[in-house]
């Protein structure tokens, strides 16, 4: 992708792909040489390599607002290339290929030029770099409340003392 276009969506709200188990909504923190940071309500910090993204949506009418804050101290893990990136997580718990079959969790151990290798309960699991579409670690921040959130809990105490 163009990594040009990609820095324009930077501190937006966007969609990574269009649907499926690897598809997102998150504010976009960052764009690297390839891989972008996105921050997702749910899940917090996903990195994805850019080589797997298939599309990026903005809706430029229609401006999504992510429900967490961020706090002024927040930091994130940021490297010039993917595999970097991969390398900053080494003996973190991580969630890779967040979707579908490929789906792995696990303590990341070595990286390699060629793979990851992960350690998952009693398996030692080797991933190719190439077949990572995206990682993510422990880091998420709490969602904001909302008015309607308030509301619900106002109508449960109610509920309770009748």
């Amino acid at each position: 992708m163009n990594t040009e276009m990609i820095h324009s969506l930077v501190d937006r709200v966007i969609k990574v792909d269009r649907g499926g188990p690897e598809s997102r909504i998150g504010k976009l923190l960052a764009a690297d040489e390839d891989y972008i940071t996105l921050l997702n309500a749910e899940e917090g910090i996903i990195y994805y390599n850019t080589q797997h993204i298939k599309s990026l949506t903005y809706n430029a009418k229609d401006q999504v607002q992510l429900a967490v804050e961020i706090p002024d101290d927040f930091t994130f893990i940021q490297a010039k290339d993917f595999k970097s990136v991969l390398g900053k997580l080494t003996l973190r718990w991580v969630k890779i290929n967040r979707g579908g079959p490929e789906a792995l969790e696990g303590i990341m151990d070595i990286v390699s030029d060629d793979f990851v290798t992960i350690v998952a309960n009693e398996e030692i699991i080797r991933v190719s770099l190439f077949h990572i579409r995206n990682i993510s670690y422990g880091v998420k921040i709490e969602k904001t409340k909302t008015d309607e959130d308030s509301n619900q809990g106002k109508d449960n105490k109610s509920k309770d003392s009748k």
